[in-house]
């Protein structure tokens, strides 16, 4: 019955990681970034050296440094222009397997190994903790639906699990967010209220672009916890930012870290005049650009834009109207960024933070919809597309090649808009990706 989890739901959690994991890592590679790279080597420090710093991996190439990534800090220490979190959490993961010597600090795939590690594991756990939170809704069969949907069907398979940068981690906190938040239609208790906050925090740790999001889950948990509960968890969010901006100012000299250098990259790089645009050309971009559309690479998310209008139906006590609200608040932000297409990527990157939020919205679709009817076809078939385009992404990119032939997408804005060649088709055309299973050769130790 909805609302009702038992041993057997552990199990179903269970199989979902184990079964996530085999898929997210079938490819046998790591489908990293020109920006992600700094997160995984970093990782690989902290296991090695005990240092977040970066200083021994510039050495040995020193042509990192030329990398935006790669910041000379106040101290003289080389550090990644993003959140530390992710490696710290990462080199966690990765620890018990470092001293029992299943990864050897010498060979080059090792920061690759952690990175698939950490990106696939807590991408799978997001999935199973969601399960979980469509699992108050709608019956056993109804929520695996969806764990599936989202766990294949989405760039939470071609994108989220197959890198260490900040995605995995910000979906894995959300996933801890949205999971207690919606533990009940009543009031929310001090405990959930807890759990809610811990995961915002961690979210907003990774990442702190979701502040939108995280501001409009606080204004929830205020209204539905107990005011103690609500202030603690404001607390543990607030401390949470500090101490984020507190190691920023030490190392960067400004709260924000590298931020404002980053800013003046992308206007290089992206060809663009500011870090917003307020025309909001990326409204429309994020849903249905042929290359960049949330709608066109997975359309299964359509069954959660189904279930907004029962969440603008709820009351304010109901877990659906914030994480509906919240979902709102980080698309309208995405949408106002000048680079909405998020430079080099497959697919909507930005669009999937916000997919945890999604779930309780898609549980209240999905309740509602009948296996044997038109309605359940269609979702079927969605869902079937989603899968495909999915999967092309984890076999199939980079080697289209599409972001830069035949002209780079910072540049030339107008392709995202192109039908004629859009990002999925020029994959299949090209063929899957040269550097697939390249982690399942073994990689001899450098020479002494």
């Amino acid at each position: 019955m909805p609302g009702q989890t038992s041993r057997a739901d552990w199990g179903v959690a269970l199989v979902l990681v184990v079964a996530l994991l085999l898929v997210y890592n079938a490819n046998g590679r790591e489908i990293g970034s020109y920006d992600s790279q700094t997160t995984k080597f970093a990782a690989r420090e902290l296991l090695l050296r005990g240092t977040l710093s970066l200083n021994y991996v510039v050495g040995a190439v020193p042509a990192y440094a030329e990398r935006s990534a790669f910041v000379l800090c106040r101290d003289g220490r080389y550090r990644s222009a993003y959140s530390p979190v992710p490696s710290i959490l990462a080199a966690g993961i990765a620890y018990p397997f470092w001293r029992a010597g299943l990864l050897d600090h010498r060979s080059p795939a090792t920061p690759t190994l952690i990175a698939v590690m950490a990106a696939s594991l807590l991408t799978a756990l997001s999935v199973a903790l969601l399960y979980f939170a469509a699992r108050r809704r709608v019956s056993r069969g109804r929520a695996l639906a969806i764990a599936i949907g989202l766990g294949v069907g989405t760039g939470f398979w071609s994108l989220v699990s197959q890198t260490l940068w900040q995605h995995e981690t910000a979906v894995f906190g959300l996933a801890i967010a949205v999971t207690a938040f919606s533990m009940s239609e009543d009031e929310l208790g001090a405990r959930a209220a807890l759990g809610a906050a811990l995961g915002l925090a961690l979210a907003g740790l990774a990442r702190p672009q979701l502040a939108p999001l995280i501001a409009v889950m606080l204004a929830g948990i205020w209204v539905r916890a107990p005011r103690r509960a609500a202030l603690a968890a404001i607390a543990v969010v607030v401390a949470s930012a500090a101490t984020l901006m507190f190691f920023n100012w030490r190392w960067f000299g400004a709260p924000l870290g590298a931020l404002p250098m980053l800013v003046d990259v992308n206007n290089s790089v992206h060809d663009t005049r500011s870090w917003f645009d307020w025309r909001f050309a990326g409204l429309a971009g994020l849903l249905v650009s042929p290359s960049r559309g949330l709608l066109i690479f997975s359309p299964i998310v359509a069954v959660a834009l189904i279930g907004f209008r029962h969440a603008f139906r709820a009351n304010w006590q109901s877990p659906l109207r914030w994480c509906a609200l919240a979902a709102v608040a980080q698309f309208l932000l995405y949408a106002s960024y000048s680079v909405w297409w998020a430079g080099h990527t497959y697919g909507p990157r930005y669009m999937l933070d916000v997919l945890p939020l999604l779930v309780p919205p898609a549980a209240a679709a999905i309740a509602l919809v009948r296996l044997r009817s038109v309605a359940g076809a269609v979702c079927v078939a969605a869902l079937a597309w989603s899968i495909v385009i999915a999967e092309t992404g984890a076999f199939y990119y980079p080697h289209d090649q599409w972001n830069s032939d035949p002209a780079d997408i910072d540049r030339d804005h107008a392709r995202l808009w192109s039908w004629s060649d859009p990002q999925f088709l020029r994959c299949w055309r090209t063929g899957p990706s040269p550097q697939n299973f390249q982690l399942f050769a073994l990689y001899p130790p450098p020479k002494q």
